[in-house]
C-alpha cells in the first residue's frame, strides 16, 4: 500500500522532515541508529525540543495541545520520526494516562496534571501487572484501603517499564472484594517520592534494566489522585489498554527496522554473493514488507475511526497481535543476516569508554540485543493469546 499524497500533504510531509533532520540532537540519533540505551536526560531533551514545536501530543484535543491534525497527518509524523531515527516519544505519560484524564478525569486535575506531562516535566510509569496477575489483570491483589481522605496502599507491582526515573506511577489497586473481581478496581495516581514506594531493577536477557518491581508499603495517597468513580478502574484500564496497543503496532518503527534489514542483507555475503539474492532470504524479506504494509492499511483505519471521535475497539488487538508479530521477525531477520557477528555479544562493549575491538562491522553490535529484547513484545499490553480471546469474543461472538 502507498499513501497518494496531496499538495497539502506533500508539504507538511516535508515540514516534519526537515524538522526531525535539523533538531534531533546528532549524538542521540547515534545512540539510537546503534542500539545504546538512551538515558532519561536523551528522551526528555528530545520530547521537549517537540513540546516547543508544538507536537508533543498531536493526537490530544486542541485545548490541551494538541493538533487538529488529520488520520493521514498524524501518520506521517509517526514515520517521518521513525525514519528520522528519533527517540521513541516515552508513551506512559503522553499517550497513556493523559488521555485516560481527558477522558475521564476533574477539571483540578487536568489542570494539574496534563500540562506537566506535555511538557515533560512529570515522567510516568505503568503499575498494572503483579507477580501473580499479568494476562489475568482483573485478578490483581494490590490493596488500597480507605482512610480518611486518603487510600493506604499495598501491594506489588511488575514489569514496571522505566520506574526507576518516574516521578508518578498510575496504578490499578483493588478497593473491595465484595463485587465480582472486574468491579472492586480503582484507578490511582502515586507520586513515586511518596514514602514506602520502593523500586527494584530486573536485569533482562538483553543486559538492559529498563524494566523493574515496585514495591507499596503503607503508601498514603490522597483519593483527590482517584480517576472517576471507586471501583470502576477496570472501564478506564481498558480504554488505556486499547490506546496502549494501537500504539504498539509502531508501523514506522517497523518500516525504518525493514530499510536497514535491506541494506544489511545487501552488504553481507554468502557464499560470494549478497544476502539479498538467496532467493529464501529475499522470499523472508518480501513476507515481511507484505505484511507491514497489510498492517499500516489498519493502522490509517483505526487512525481515521479515533479522529472521528471513537475509541480503539478490537481492531487495536489486531494491530497489537500483527505489529509485533512483525517487529520480531524483522529483528530475527536482522539477527540472521549478520550470522555469527551477532552472537558474541556483550552489554558493556555498547556503552562509551568501551576500548576493546568489536567483533565484526559495527552495525551488527545492536542487532543480537534488540533481538533477545523484542522477545518480549509479544506478551506486554496483553498477551497475543488473550488479544485473539478478545477478538473471537468481540468481533466473532464465539
Amino acid at each position: 500500500m502507498h499513501l497518494k499524497l496531496t499538495d497539502e500533504e506533500v508539504a507538511f510531509q516535508q515540514e516534519v522532515r526537515d524538522f526531525m533532520q535539523n533538531k534531533v540532537p546528532a549524538e542521540v540519533k547515534e545512540k539510537v541508529e546503534r542500539g545504546v540505551s538512551l538515558s532519561r536526560d536523551d528522551h526528555v531533551r528530545w520530547q521537549k525540543l517537540l513540546h516547543a514545536q508544538g507536537w508533543m501530543a498531536p493526537s490530544w484535543p486542541v485545548e490541551w495541545g494538541g493538533q487538529d491534525w488529520t488520520p493521514v497527518q498524524k501518520h506521517i509524523f509517526e514515520e517521518e520520526m521513525a525514519m528520522a531515527a528519533t527517540p521513541r516519544i516515552v508513551p506512559f505519560g503522553v499517550s497513556m494516562v493523559a488521555p485516560v484524564i481527558i477522558q475521564f478525569g476533574t477539571e483540578e486535575q487536568k489542570q494539574k496534571y496534563l500540562p506537566r506531562i506535555l511538557a515533560t516535566d512529570d515522567w510516568w510509569c505503568q503499575g498494572y501487572s503483579e507477580p501473580g496477575s499479568g494476562s489475568d489483570l482483573a485478578s490483581l491483589s494490590t490493596k488500597a484501603e480507605r482512610d480518611g481522605d486518603h487510600y493506604i496502599v499495598n501491594g506489588q507491582k511488575t514489569w514496571t517499564t522505566m520506574a526507576q526515573h518516574a516521578d508518578w506511577i498510575f496504578c490499578l489497586v483493588r478497593t473491595s472484594r465484595e463485587e465480582k473481581k472486574q468491579e472492586g478496581i480503582s484507578f490511582l495516581l502515586i507520586d513515586m517520592k511518596t514514602p514506602g514506594v520502593t523500586v527494584h531493577p530486573i536485569k533482562t536477557m538483553d543486559g538492559s534494566a529498563e524494566i523493574n518491581q515496585t514495591h507499596f508499603e503503607n503508601v498514603r495517597v490522597p483519593v483527590a489522585n482517584r480517576i472517576g468513580q471507586e471501583g470502576k478502574g477496570w472501564t478506564y484500564a481498558k480504554f488505556l489498554l486499547g490506546h496502549e496497543r494501537t500504539g504498539i503496532a509502531s508501523v514506522g518503527r517497523s518500516k525504518w527496522q525493514l530499510q536497514r534489514l535491506k541494506k544489511v542483507a545487501a552488504e553481507e555475503e554468502e557464499d560470494g554473493r549478497p544476502l539479498i539474492e538467496n532467493e529464501s532470504f529475499a522470499m523472508q524479506i518480501a513476507q515481511v514488507e507484505a505484511d507491514l504494509r497489510a498492517l499500516e492499511a489498519v493502522v490509517l483505519r483505526a487512525v481515521s475511526s479515533e479522529s472521528a471521535g471513537k475509541g480503539p475497539g478490537p481492531e487495536a488487538s489486531i494491530l497489537k497481535i500483527n505489529g509485533t508479530l512483525i517487529q520480531q521477525k524483522l529483528t530475527e531477520l536482522l539477527y540472521k543476516a549478520v550470522g555469527n557477528y551477532a552472537h558474541p555479544f556483550i552489554a558493556e562493549s555498547m556503552e562509551e569508554g568501551w576500548n576493546e575491538d568489536r567483533i565484526g562491522p559495527d552495525y551488527a553490535q545492536p542487532f543480537a540485543p534488540t533481538y533477545f529484547n523484542w522477545r518480549k513484545a509479544s506478551i506486554y499490553g496483553g498477551s497475543n493469546e488473550i488479544q485473539k480471546n478478545i477478538i473471537s469474543k468481540a468481533v466473532l461472538r464465539l
